[in-house]
C-alpha cells in the first residue's frame, strides 16, 4: 500500500480559518482577498473545519450530513442552475445526494450543484497561487442528521459518542452523537465511509481525520447520562477502515454512469484510486500504543500542538518542542484550543517560565510572546506548520472559535475585515522564509 510519508509533505506552513470566520462568513469576494494575503505571506495551505450545515450552536462537527455543504457559505444562493448540471450532479453523487435531498427538501441539490460551482472556482483560484486546501473530516454526524436517517442500520443505539475526564474536564465530554456500528460497516466493505472520504477528497488536497484514536477504540457514554464519566472503551475498526479507504472507492460509492468509478476531478481525488492517502490523523487526547501503531502502520502524519509542550512533568510528551519529529503537522494551537496569546496570558507562573524557557532555548526573541510562539512552531522539524489566524493577528481569549466545555457562545468570531494587512503578511512570509517553509515558487 503506497501512503504518503514526510517526503510527499514538502517543509510548508499554512494558516486555519474556516469559512464561517471570514468577513460575512462565507464564499466569495474576501475568501479570494484570504487567498491572496496566504500568498503574499508565503503560505502554502489554508486549512478549514468541515463544510458540512451545522448544528443550532454553530457547531461543523455536529452536521446535518458528512457529504452535503451548508447553503450558507454561497455567496450567490439564487444563481441559476441548469437542468443538464444539475443532473449530472445527481449522476456524479449518487450515494448521497437523493439521501440529502429527501432529508433538506427543495432546492437542496441546487444548493448543492451552486457550492460546486463556487467552491470549485475558489480552489482553482488558490491552487494557480500556490494554495493547497486542507478539509476535516468529524468522526461522527449529528443525530438526526441525513446519513443517520438514511442508515439507521450503520448506527448504534444505546450508547452517544462522548471522552474520557481529560485535560478539557473532569466530567469528560458529552458529545451526544450517535455511534457507528462497525460490524455491520465491515459486512459491506466500508462503503458509506470510502465513499465520505472520495467526497472529501473531491473538495480538499489533504484532510484531517479527526479524532483519530476512535478507529482503535472509542469511548461509549450510555444514552440519558449527563456526563461522559460512565463511559466505557470499546473497539474501532482498526486497520480494516484504512484497508479499504486504500483500496479506492467501494463498487457503486461516487460511481459515475453504469457504475464505473467517476472520473478523478483533481489530483487528490487521482491519489485515493492510486491507493494514497493524503489524509492527517488528529491523534490528541488519550493515545495508547495501539492508537501510534496504526498511524504509523499507515504513515500518516499525526499532529503536535505547542501548547501541550511546557509542562515538565511530561518530559517525554510528543508536544515538547525538543520532542518534535518531521513527520507531523504542528500547530500552535487548534480551534478547541485558546489563543496563543490568551494560552500565555492566562498561564500559571510555572508554565510560562517554561514557555520564555524553551524560547531562550531555541534563540526565539519576539517583542510579543505570541509571536514568539509562532516562530518557535515554524522552527520545528514537523513538515508541515498550521497557524490560527487569531495567532497570527495577536487576539485574545474572546477570540477563541472553541472552547469544548462550554456549551454556548462557541463557533462565533470572525475576522475584521481589513485585519490581515499587508505588513502582516510581509512579517509572516520573513518568519516563514527564515524556518526554511517558503514553497520553492516564492523564493526567499
Amino acid at each position: 500500500m503506497n501512503i504518503q510519508r514526510s517526503g510527499d509533505w514538502p517543509r510548508a506552513s499554512g494558516v486555519q480559518l474556516h469559512l464561517s470566520s471570514l468577513p460575512g462568513g462565507r464564499l466569495g469576494r474576501e475568501a479570494y482577498r484570504f487567498v491572496d494575503w496566504l500568498a503574499a505571506a508565503g503560505q502554502s495551505w489554508w486549512q478549514l473545519l468541515p463544510l458540512g450545515p451545522p448544528d443550532r450552536a454553530r457547531s461543523p462537527y455536529r452536521s446535518g450530513s458528512a457529504f452535503a455543504a451548508w447553503p450558507g457559505f454561497l455567496e450567490s444562493p439564487r444563481a441559476p442552475v441548469g437542468t443538464a448540471e444539475a443532473h449530472a450532479f445527481r449522476e456524479r453523487e449518487s450515494a448521497w445526494i437523493e439521501d440529502w435531498t429527501r432529508f433538506a427538501g427543495r432546492g437542496a441539490l441546487a444548493d448543492q450543484v451552486r457550492f460546486d460551482r463556487e467552491w470549485t472556482a475558489l480552489r482553482d483560484y488558490a491552487h494557480a497561487r500556490g494554495v493547497r486546501l486542507l478539509g476535516d473530516v468529524a468522526i461522527y454526524v449529528a443525530p438526526g442528521s441525513a446519513d443517520h436517517r438514511a442508515h439507521p442500520e450503520l448506527f448504534q443505539r444505546g450508547a452517544v459518542a462522548g471522552v474520557p475526564p481529560d485535560a478539557f474536564s473532569d466530567r469528560g465530554q458529552l458529545w451526544g452523537n450517535p455511534l457507528y456500528d462497525w460490524t455491520a460497516m465491515r459486512r459491506d466493505g466500508f462503503r458509506w465511509w470510502t465513499g465520505r472520504v472520495r467526497r472529501t477528497l473531491q473538495l480538499f488536497d489533504a484532510a484531517r481525520l479527526d479524532h483519530f484514536r476512535g478507529f482503535v477504540s472509542y469511548w461509549a457514554v450510555p444514552v440519558g447520562d449527563r456526563d461522559a464519566r460512565r463511559g466505557a472503551w470499546k473497539r474501532g475498526p482498526g486497520r480494516a477502515l484504512f484497508d479499504a479507504l486504500g483500496a479506492g472507492p467501494a463498487p457503486g460509492v461516487g460511481a459515475g454512469p453504469g457504475g464505473s468509478p467517476a472520473p478523478p476531478s483533481e489530483p487528490a481525488l487521482a491519489a485515493v484510486t492510486a491507493r494514497r492517502l493524503p489524509l492527517v490523523a488528529e491523534d490528541l487526547g488519550v493515545i495508547t500504543p495501539p492508537v501510534v501503531a496504526l498511524r504509523d502502520q499507515f504513515g500518516l502524519p499525526g499532529m503536535l500542538v505547542l501548547q501541550f509542550g511546557f509542562d515538565r512533568r511530561a518530559p517525554r510528551s510528543p508536544h515538547r518542542p525538543p520532542n518534535h519529529t518531521e513527520h507531523r503537522f504542528v500547530y500552535t494551537g487548534t480551534h478547541d484550543h485558546d489563543t496563543a496569546r490568551g494560552f500565555y496570558e492566562s498561564a500559571p507562573p510555572r508554565i510560562r517560565a517554561e514557555v520564555d524557557a524553551q524560547l531562550r532555548a531555541a534563540q526565539v526573541a519576539e517583542p510579543e510572546p505570541w509571536w514568539a510562539l509562532i516562530r518557535l512552531a515554524l522552527t520545528s522539524p514537523a513538515r508541515v506548520c498550521m497557524l490560527q489566524a487569531q495567532d497570527v493577528l495577536g487576539l485574545g481569549s474572546d477570540a477563541r472559535m472553541n472552547n469544548p466545555v462550554r456549551r454556548g457562545g462557541n463557533w462565533r468570531w470572525q475576522l475584521e475585515p481589513g485585519a490581515l494587512t499587508d505588513p502582516l503578511a510581509r512579517r509572516l512570509r520573513d518568519a516563514t522564509a527564515a524556518a526554511g517553509r517558503l514553497p520553492p515558487a516564492a523564493g526567499a
